[in-house]
């Protein structure tokens, strides 16, 4: 896993991207406005050129880019270990729950629908960035659970000893489930505290992340289980089959 970005402190570097002008003009204003270094592209091939070049914290993709679809780029960007860790917010036009599925199981951190305020944009980015902050004051650095070790100030997470590379907010759900292990966790607690509870936050959300990290955790992913009817839970001890 490479290097985690720098904690936010309020300048960091945004990269937006989308092929409609006025769209990167409304986004990049609001957030140079807000204290935010930004840089742009209106395609896919530039976005993963910048992301490569600048490493920015967090990258604003529109899903309907032209030649190469955002989500094309969402998933180039979590399969290139220089850029894996980077935070995405997406923007989309379609308000099909199965088009925000695809991309929040792609890797996303959020979505935000057309049209959107500016102010709620800059608040879905403070608080992507916010959830990125690891190693608060007083909480140790690294935490065991079974196979699974968590190292918050390197944001980096192994299992017997193999890197496991996650997206910011696998990591947080991971942390979080590792804080309350042996809890069961509602899903309507793990958006309040993952997500921050953004409005159109859907509990399926919560689903599909799971599912994600139970695959890259592989035979550690079934101490993650599944309480009917309430949430989740992460076991303290994994059960090894004979």
């Amino acid at each position: 896993m490479t290097a985690p970005q720098a904690p936010a402190t309020g300048n960091e570097r945004i990269l937006v991207v989308d092929d409609e002008p006025d769209i990167v003009a409304l986004v990049a204003y609001n957030l140079v406005k807000a204290g935010f270094r930004v840089s742009t592209a209106t395609n896919g091939g530039d976005a993963l050129r910048l992301a490569q070049q600048e490493r920015p914290a967090l990258i604003v993709l529109d899903l309907m880019l032209p030649g190469m679809s955002g989500l094309e780029v969402l998933e180039q960007l979590r399969a290139d270990e220089a850029s894996q860790d980077i935070a995405v917010l997406l923007l989309t036009a379609r308000r099909e729950e199965a088009d925000r599925i695809k991309g929040l199981s792609s890797g996303a951190d959020d979505y935000l629908t057309k049209p959107f305020s500016a102010q709620e944009l800059v608040l879905r980015v403070r608080n992507i960035l916010r959830r990125l902050v690891q190693g608060q004051s007083g909480v140790p650095d690294l935490v065991r659970v079974g196979p699974i070790l968590i190292d918050r100030s390197a944001h980096r997470v192994t299992v017997d000893g193999a890197a496991v590379d996650l997206t910011p907010t696998e990591f947080r759900l991971l942390v979080t489930l590792a804080e309350r292990r042996g809890r069961v966790q509602p899903r309507s607690l793990l958006l309040e505290t993952v997500w921050e509870a953004a409005p159109d936050i859907q509990t399926r959300t919560v689903d599909m992340h799971v599912q994600r990290l139970r695959t890259k955790l592989g035979a550690a992913g079934e101490m993650i289980e599944t309480v009917r009817g309430f949430g989740y839970r992460l076991r303290a001890a994994q059960t090894r089959s004979a």
